[in-house]
């Protein structure tokens, strides 16, 4: 069923920017479809500020957290609580943030969204005592698990045409891909040159502006009938993600053996399974089953969990390499990452972007996936000897390509024809496997990445300091190991796409095809 039959075939469309009637042919007495009003780019806007400053907030904290580590007196075990805190509210919610926006409207949700994570940024700016930050970079999650599924179904029911859609999740996909590797910049500039609350204060202005065009070119459509909230499975659903995220996150430290971590990681699989039971017999589930049981929709899903799995780890990697082994600056470092920033542009809004219209999803989803995969195998070469310029670039420019090309084609897919009523859930699903990925790949590299370079120290190191050679070599040995099972994920991401997404290219419309 096509997307159009599903937002138009009962009413006129009344998604932002589109104000006029159709029109009325004069000699059938038919109603005729009404050219898009061009003022529904506008909306366009806010949606991409609020896209912008969840992707970023991810990062953006990250080069900040010593500064804020020394500030506050967090201790080293507690710092970690800085970005998991808002991970775990965010990627454990988007589901239930989801439903909200189907049962009190999808405006009402992004605006409450963009007040609650710009007041929750601002007590994390102000904070003073460790436990302040922790709780606002939770409250931080649970608005930004409003904000995003809102954020993309709107932009779901404003672009129906193939085209525009192109266009508009092109943009969309740059700002979800590149959001990541622009928040170390932004964070190394805020960081050097101000002091890290700036990390935080940022989103104030930001969502500022969100909020205002939001009420200037977001219409208002209320919320669905019938729509209901279900709380046990929000519990169920959530509380195993939680588990989940938790329980990888300890491993690090406490090793898989660990009877915490394993009884932690046991609790989640059953809160998933029991999740999973609900969702086939309730009456108004949190996560319908039918969004899942569609073949392209779950191929992108799957994809877009490899994909964040296998390239979110290389954030962290090169983040500590330029500034551990090559002796990078903050705001170095960040803006190390800018021919990334570019690159996914590029390979979203103008190489994908100019692709979906005309070709089947999965060709530059799997492209995209292979691509990202070459350039981490530049990176399994890295030494500590290694140069920006020769080594650090060219896998970068190649990731930034494949990520921009393989982010764009899954949001689109991942939210074509879908129901009125499941637009919500089915946004807030995309963003849940790309965050619950990103989060679970991040800690498990990290991980391997920690356990070869012990090994690789073991016995070898002549010193005790930073200084020292072998450690400095064991540090990019253990990157070099965890980038060959980020390859290893990234081809699978690939395989996946080319086998499970098997839709054909969409069918261009009569207004489309006469232009």
């Amino acid at each position: 069923m096509s997307e159009e039959h599903h937002h138009g075939a009962s009413a006129p469309d009344r998604s932002a920017g589109a104000g006029r009637p159709p029109a009325t042919a004069r000699d059938s007495g038919t109603p005729a479809k009404a050219a898009p009003d061009p003022r529904r780019w506008w909306a366009l806007v806010p949606i991409s500020l609020a896209q912008l400053m969840v992707i970023l907030d991810g990062t953006i904290v990250n080069i900040a957290l010593p500064s804020a580590q020394r500030d506050l007196g967090i201790s080293d075990s507690g710092r970690q609580w800085v970005i998991t805190a808002y991970a775990l509210a965010f990627g454990g919610l988007l589901l239930l943030g989801g439903r909200v926006a189907d049962l009190v409207g999808r405006r009402r949700t992004f605006l409450i969204g963009l007040i609650g994570f710009a007041a929750a940024s601002a007590l994390g700016g102000a904070a003073v005592e460790p436990w302040t930050l922790f709780a606002a970079r939770a409250l931080q999650g649970v608005f930004g698990a409003l904000l995003a599924p809102s954020a993309l179904s709107l932009l779901t029911t404003t672009f129906t045409e193939p085209g525009d859609r192109g266009r508009a999740f092109g943009i969309y996909g740059a700002l979800a891909g590149g959001g990541s590797a622009l928040g170390l910049v932004v964070g190394g500039l805020l960081t050097e040159y101000l002091n890290w609350r700036w990390s935080l204060y940022v989103n104030v202005p930001i969502a500022l502006a969100a909020f205002l065009g939001a009420l200037a070119f977001l219409e208002h459509r209320p919320g669905l009938p019938g729509v209901r909230l279900d709380v046990t499975g929000a519990l169920l659903g959530c509380g195993g993600l939680l588990a989940l995220v938790y329980g990888v996150g300890e491993t690090e430290l406490r090793g898989w053996a660990s009877p915490l971590v394993l009884s932690v990681l046991s609790g989640g699989a059953v809160l998933l399974a029991a999740f999973v039971v609900r969702q086939s017999r309730g009456d108004s589930p949190l996560l319908p089953l039918r969004i899942l049981r569609d073949r392209n929709r779950m191929g992108s899903f799957v994809t877009m969990g490899l994909a964040t799995a296998g390239m979110f780890g290389a954030f962290l990697f090169l983040t500590y390499y330029l500034q551990a082994v090559l002796g990078y600056s903050p705001v170095k470092t960040g803006l190390a990452f800018l021919p990334m920033s570019a690159a996914i542009a590029v390979g979203a809004a103008q190489v994908a972007a100019r692709l979906l219209p005309r070709t089947a999803p999965r060709l530059p989803m799997a492209s995209g996936m292979v691509l990202a995969a070459a350039g981490m195998v530049v990176l399994t070469r890295l030494d500590s000897h290694s140069a920006y310029a020769t080594h650090v670039l060219p896998a970068l420019l190649v990731l930034g390509l494949g990520m921009g090309l393989t982010f764009m084609p899954v949001y689109a897919t991942a939210t074509a024809a879908v129901a009125p009523e499941d637009s919500g859930v089915t946004s807030a699903t995309v963003t849940t496997f790309q965050q619950v990925g990103g989060s679970l790949g991040t800690v498990l590299l990290n991980g391997i990445a920690a356990s070869a370079a012990a090994r690789y120290v073991a016995g070898r190191s002549r010193g005790s300091g930073p200084e020292d050679p072998v450690a400095a070599e064991g540090m990019v040995h253990g990157f070099a190991v965890a980038s060959r099972w980020s390859v290893a994920l990234l081809l699978l991401a690939a395989l996946v796409a080319a086998c499970a997404v098997t839709v054909g290219a969409p069918k261009r419309s009569e207004r489309e095809a006469r232009a």
